[in-house]
């Protein structure tokens, strides 16, 4: 068996996941460590920056807690096997059906493994409209980008990885806990 060393010191496999072998505590602190665009970016911009921007843009346009928490860890998957651009993603068929193994998993865990086609296509067109968004403002030769499907503004000034993995833990954890109160468990 093939293992992996996570950031709190799990040994995990990640071809073969439980929803135990998840740790928000991982995601945030990987997700804060990647970088978008394949590095390709003007500074340092992370993959949890872009999953924050993502949960607040379902926030802005009044979604459930449920959407803002999928928003958010709609890219938690690259924290075990880490992030692909796009033109080249499309291309890795072995790494689609990995990608889409380990996020069937985190979405159990995190008692989302029951999104409907419809919520899943809502954090996708989210995902779409903000990568629109930063690679208008991150990226050379992108002006012309359209982003005007934005309901909030989305934060791409650079920040602290160590601070963005904070956010993003916390975000994750009160999602969590108003999910929570909302259903009584």
């Amino acid at each position: 068996m093939a293992t992996m060393d996570t950031y709190t010191g799990n040994k995990i496999d990640p071809m073969n996941m439980t929803a135990s072998d998840i740790s928000i505590q991982d995601i945030a602190h990987a997700l804060s460590l990647t970088c978008r665009g394949g590095g390709h970016v003007s500074y340092f911009f992370s993959v949890a920056q872009h999953s924050i921007n993502c949960m607040n843009e379902a926030k802005a346009r009044g979604w459930s807690e449920r959407l803002q928490l999928a928003c958010l860890l709609h890219d938690a998957s690259e924290a075990y096997i880490s992030d692909i651009i796009r033109p080249v993603k499309a291309h890795l068929s072995n790494y689609l059906e990995i990608e889409s193994m380990i996020m069937d998993v985190i979405l159990e865990h995190f008692g989302l493994s029951d999104l409907s086609e419809e919520e899943n296509a809502m954090w996708k067109q989210i995902d779409d409209d903000m990568m629109n968004f930063e690679l208008k403002n991150l990226m050379k030769g992108e002006a012309h980008r359209n982003t005007d499907n934005l309901s909030s503004v989305p934060a791409v000034a650079e920040r602290s990885w160590r601070e963005v993995e904070d956010e993003f833990e916390a975000e994750c954890k009160k999602l969590i806990e108003k999910m929570s109160d909302q259903t009584g468990k």
